[in-house]
């Protein structure tokens, strides 16, 4: 059975660098450490993680332990659930973004707003067919080409204000049609 003062003496060997101290150490305290980070996590293999990452913070900064009357346990348990406490944060944050990633839409239109978008186009294509060829053409340079009314007017050979009527009067014409 070791006893505190074991682990005591253990810890001041290895701030010297002693590697023997450090696999006794190891060997009298894994299992409890283990235990603790085991806690946090309820992951077996975090927690082995976690405790090799204990024992390496043990070996670094067994010089900054100060035995002063408190348990040497009490000084490597707070390192292990502090190393399993910062592990659990650093996987939470990541699976937080997946989480957020999964439940984002995604860019574009659904299925259901393509299958409505293609039935309107189809209405849309179906009521330009019933304007005049001259108005479904200016319509159609105006609104899908981007062409201006005074080029429309030039190309048609109408006046600029007859244009806008056009257009005003085939608008109007493919709205009816699309209310249908």
């Amino acid at each position: 059975m070791t006893t505190p003062s074991d682990i005591d003496r253990m810890i001041s060997r290895v701030a010297l660098g002693d590697r023997t101290a450090f696999s006794q150490l190891y060997d009298a305290t894994s299992a409890k450490l283990f235990g603790v980070a085991l806690r946090v996590l309820n992951n077996t293999a975090n927690a082995e993680d976690v405790l090799q990452e204990t024992y390496m913070k043990v070996w670094r900064y067994a010089d900054r332990y100060a035995s002063n009357g408190m348990s040497p346990m009490t000084w490597l348990i707070t390192i292990a659930r502090n190393t399993a406490i910062d592990r659990l944060r650093a996987t939470k944050q990541t699976s937080d973004i997946a989480d957020v990633e999964d439940r984002m839409a995604a860019p574009g239109p659904t299925p259901e707003q393509s299958a409505v978008a293609g039935s309107e186009a189809r209405r849309i294509v179906g009521c330009l067919e019933e304007l005049p060829g001259d108005r479904r053409a200016a319509v159609r340079g105006a609104y899908l080409e981007g062409e201006s009314y005074a080029d429309l007017a030039a190309k048609f050979d109408v006046p600029l204000n007859t244009m806008r009527t056009w257009l005003r009067r085939s608008l109007l014409a493919l709205r009816e049609c699309m209310t249908q």
